[in-house]
C-alpha cells in the first residue's frame, strides 16, 4: 500500500475542492434514481459477436486499445446526453488468447449531461476515449488492490454535499485522462492544462449522474480493485453508443 507523503497530502488537500467537484459534482441532489444497466454483455451476445474485438466498439476506438492489454473496462453509455451507462469487464487469459471473455457487468452512471469528445472543465460530461488505468486509492483502507493504492482522508467528499454523495470516494480508480500516471488519484497535476478538466475516476455510485466520472456499486468497485492488474495493462473504453461504434 502506498501512503501519500505529508507534502503531497497537503497539496492534494489544498486542491481537493476543485478536484472533487470535477469528479462528483456536489450540486447534484441525488434525486435521479434509476434501475439502469441492462446487461450489455447479454445484449451483445444476442447476435453474432466477434469476440476477438470488444463488442460494440468500432474501429476508431478499437485501434486505440493497446495490443498488450488483457483487461478492458468497457463503459457503454445509454446515449450522448444520458447519465446512465453499463460497465462491463472483459478479459483475456493470456498473451496467446485471441478472444475476450466477459467477466462481470454492473449498472453505472456517467456525467450528468452525458458524453463528449472534447471534455472541458465543469462541462458535466464524461470524456469519450480509451484511457489507461494505473493508480487507485480512497478514504477506506486498501481492499486488496493490485494497483498502487493511496489511502487518504483528503479524498473525502465534502459534507456540504448531499449526504448521498459522502461515500463516493471511499474507493477510487483514476482514469488516466489529463493526469500524471504514478501519482495518487487526487494529485492536481494536469498535463493538458486546467481547461481540459481532470480527476476523472471510477468511483462509488450515489444513484445519479456525476460531473464526469463513472460510478458503480461498492461491490463492483471492490471487484475491480482486486481484479485489475497492472501486469495485464488494463484500460477503460468509454463513451455513448454512437461514439463507441464509430
Amino acid at each position: 500500500m502506498r501512503i501519500a507523503g505529508a507534502v503531497r497530502v497537503v497539496v492534494a488537500a489544498a486542491a481537493c475542492g476543485v478536484l472533487l467537484t470535477s469528479c462528483a459534482g456536489g450540486g447534484d441532489d441525488g434525486s435521479e434514481k434509476d434501475d439502469a444497466g441492462a446487461d450489455h454483455g447479454k445484449r451483445a451476445q444476442a447476435g453474432a459477436v466477434d469476440l476477438r474485438r470488444i463488442p460494440d466498439v468500432g474501429d476508431r476506438l478499437q485501434s486505440k486499445i493497446p495490443e498488450q492489454a488483457r483487461q478492458v473496462v468497457a463503459v457503454y453509455g445509454d446515449g450522448e446526453d444520458s447519465a446512465k451507462s453499463t460497465v462491463v469487464l472483459y478479459t483475456k487469459s493470456g498473451d496467446k488468447d485471441t478472444t475476450w471473455d466477459k467477466a462481470r457487468s454492473w449498472p453505472a452512471h456517467n456525467g450528468k449531461k452525458g458524453w463528449t469528445t472534447d471534455h472541458r472543465e465543469n462541462d458535466k460530461r464524461s470524456p469519450v476515449g480509451v484511457f489507461t488505468l494505473t493508480d487507485a486509492g480512497g478514504v477506506l483502507a486498501d481492499p486488496g488492490a493490485k494497483f498502487p493504492y493511496t489511502k487518504s482522508a483528503s479524498m473525502q467528499a465534502p459534507h456540504y454535499w448531499p449526504k448521498t454523495h459522502w461515500h463516493d470516494f471511499d474507493y477510487v480508480i483514476a482514469i488516466d485522462y489529463n493526469r500524471a500516471k504514478g501519482t495518487p488519484p487526487n494529485d492536481p497535476t494536469r498535463p493538458q492544462g486546467q481547461s481540459k478538466g481532470g480527476s476523472i475516476w471510477l468511483h462509488m455510485d450515489h444513484g445519479s449522474g456525476t460531473s464526469g466520472c463513472v460510478s458503480l456499486s461498492k461491490p463492483g468497485m471492490e471487484y475491480l480493485l482486486r481484479t485489475l492488474d497492472p501486469k495485464q495493462h488494463p484500460v477503460v473504453v468509454m463513451g455513448d453508443k454512437a461514439n463507441l461504434e464509430a
